[in-house]
């Protein structure tokens, strides 16, 4: 089974200013005249770590990783203004051309899949490949399964303690009732529902209990930068058109892909990487078995070191072992 390769330090960073506020941090590693390729953080709102670089052998990717806009390094944190989808995937180019790459391998996990499959459709000349994890469609239904009914009934006990701070007369609308908290003029609330939501998250992240993985997410800073965006990005339909990332996949059928999903996902439910799969026919489906959402698991890492390595070979024109 393939693990991560060892953490690296970057040999470049850049604090990139975009539409204001923000000032985006973007750091490179590996190979500078290795393949590019572009990781793309979950949330939104989480932001990258040392692990993020690590799936991708140094010596054959030149490996970006950034903060998205509001979290992680990025400045100003857990801002909401000029924070939506399309900012982003303009951020993403912003990245692009200003580090002078032509094309890379996008990268991306969970809400990074929706932000990768939204990016690649409409720049799919700059995309060699795509390289997804737990698949996040951002469907009505989807954003209601894990925030209003659905995993809420395979995790009862994890629940209660979601809606600890929202009143029974509001439940009927739980994303509209942690909006107002989190965007609320009261900090200990707002901090209250932070730390709510994002244990709600990181515990039913992964098969089975992981207290690093809870201790990662309930993290204060990133508590409120997940929480905050989170809930600001789902309250507006992740400012997609309805079933718009499956109705636009033939701008990108050419492109090659692997869809890495746990087959017990809780948070992004097996269906998402299924339809995906069938609307693209140029990608391979692998369904982790005894796995959940979170990429740390050990067969999702495994899976998604494979095919980083599976994806360089073919691009460089390498034989499998050198890959």
């Amino acid at each position: 089974m393939q693990t991560l390769y060892p953490q690296i330090k970057p040999y470049a960073r850049h604090d990139l200013a975009v539409e204001g506020p923000h000032v985006l941090y973007v750091d490179e590693s590996g190979s500078p005249d290795g393949l590019p390729v572009i990781f793309i953080h979950g949330g939104p709102g989480s932001g990258c770590d040392a692990q993020s670089r690590c799936y991708f052998d140094p010596n054959l990717y030149r490996i970006i990783t950034f903060d998205q806009r509001g979290c992680g390094r990025s400045t100003p944190h857990a801002s909401l203004e000029n924070n939506t989808t399309w900012h982003l995937v303009d951020d993403l180019e912003r990245i692009r051309t200003h580090l002078g790459i032509d094309k890379w391998v996008v990268f991306g996990g969970s809400w990074g899949s929706t932000l990768s499959l939204a990016y690649a459709q409409k720049h799919a000349d700059r995309v060699h490949a795509l390289i997804l994890r737990g698949i996040f469609l951002s469907r009505p239904q989807d954003i209601k399964w894990f925030y209003q009914e659905g995993a809420s009934r395979l995790f009862p006990d994890y629940w209660q303690d979601y809606m600890a701070p929202i009143p029974p007369d509001e439940r009927h609308d739980v994303l509209g009732a942690f909006h107002k908290r989190l965007t609320g003029n009261d900090q200990i609330a707002q901090m209250h529902a932070a730390k709510a939501w994002s244990t709600w998250e990181g515990r039913t992240a992964t098969l089975r209990p992981n207290p690093q993985v809870v201790d990662r997410f309930t993290e204060p800073h990133r508590a409120l930068s997940i929480a905050r965006i989170e809930c600001h990005y789902f309250t507006n339909g992740a400012f997609l058109e309805e079933n718009q990332l499956l109705r636009d996949m033939p701008k990108i059928a050419h492109l090659p892909g692997i869809i890495v999903h746990g087959r017990y996902d809780m948070i992004c439910t097996l269906d998402n990487a299924w339809e995906l799969h069938q609307a693209w026919p140029n990608s391979e489906l692998q369904v982790i078995r005894d796995a959940g959402h979170a990429a740390s698991e050990p067969g999702i890492t495994d899976a998604l070191v494979r095919a980083a390595s599976e994806v360089a070979r073919r691009l460089l024109d390498l034989p499998p072992e050198e890959a």
